[in-house]
């Protein structure tokens, strides 16, 4: 849920979220600019805050729950790492009217845009930005009662030892919520009438073997397991609950989520092509092809559906 979305295990084709796969991720993850294929952040703005804003129910849900978690008015300072376009920088502002909520982005254009976000929601006294790489600034970013982590860990080569860093971070009794996981983004039906069935299933395990070549390429880089309940536990922090969110828009889509699946297979096409067979690279220029029929343009069936984990933990 964290707009440089894209999540983890299971939704690797949205770490193109930021990237070479077409993004699904929800405009969250771009704290980190050492990833292996290039990720350009400031030319995927525009998707990005298109994703964070379709899921922008259930963003607000996980912000709810959080709040049940940490006592909303009691949470006076948040750390947005990874923030993106700003979308769920915002929404968090919302949910905890008397905290100071800090966007941390490595992309100036990004921070930009949260800063024009937070300005017409009326938030702009309450919300700040900080440009830092991560994880080189993580101890520049000053104590925190919240820490909101969008798909933005798997980024950091080391991922054990940012968090042990984010918990040097928190106020006694803080918390952080670290969005990693779910379930792949899905945009059509299994048969789609060209092409061999099951096409996004394929997408998707190229886009883990991209995924895997992204955190190979990642400095200082560790062979960590997934397991976020552990990770936190060993940066001394006390695991507080894990829960799902999802993001469920049904066809018939309007034209901007359309736009969205026509940029994200695009995004496919471009980055992924290679790893496919030419059968599939085939069935994806014609659903990106606006002329035929059974494109991404003119389908009814086309739809929206992902869910994006949310991990928390408190500091004793």
């Amino acid at each position: 849920m964290s707009q440089h979305s894209e999540s983890r295990q299971g939704n690797h084709g949205d770490h193109g979220d930021h990237g070479a796969h077409g993004g699904q991720g929800q405009g969250h993850a771009h704290a980190h600019h050492h990833d292996g294929p290039h990720l350009d952040w400031n030319e995927l703005a525009p998707l990005l805050e298109r994703q964070a804003e379709i899921a922008i129910p259930a963003y607000t849900d996980a912000a709810a729950w959080l709040g049940t978690l940490a006592p909303v008015q009691g949470v006076r300072r948040i750390l947005d790492v990874g923030s993106g376009p700003g979308v769920v920088t915002s929404l968090l502002a919302e949910a905890f009217p008397a905290a100071e909520t800090v966007a941390v982005d490595g992309t100036p254009e990004l921070l930009a845009r949260t800063r024009d976000r937070a300005e017409a929601r009326g938030l702009g006294t309450r919300v700040s930005t900080v440009h830092a790489e991560l994880p080189e600034g993580i101890a520049g970013l000053g104590q925190a009662d919240l820490i909101w982590a969008g798909n933005s860990v798997h980024h950091i080569g080391d991922q054990r030892a940012a968090l042990v860093e984010f918990a040097g971070l928190l106020n006694p009794g803080g918390l952080i919520a670290l969005v990693e996981g779910g379930l792949p983004t899905r945009h059509l039906p299994w048969h789609i009438g060209m092409g061999r069935p099951g096409l996004e299933a394929r997408l998707d395990a190229a886009g883990a073997d991209w995924f895997g070549e992204m955190r190979a390429g990642l400095p200082d880089t560790k062979d960590e397991p997934d397991d976020w309940r552990a990770l936190l536990a060993g940066a001394g922090l006390t695991p507080a609950g894990t829960r799902t969110f999802l993001t469920d828009v049904p066809a018939p889509v309007s034209p901007v989520v359309r736009e969205l699946a026509v940029t994200h297979f695009g995004r496919l096409r471009e980055g992924c092509g290679t790893r496919l067979d030419a059968d599939d690279r085939a069935t994806l220029d014609r659903l990106l092809d606006p002329a035929d029929e059974l494109s991404l343009h003119r389908r009814t069936d086309l739809f929206h559906l992902t869910a994006r984990t949310v991990h928390t933990a408190r500091k004793g």
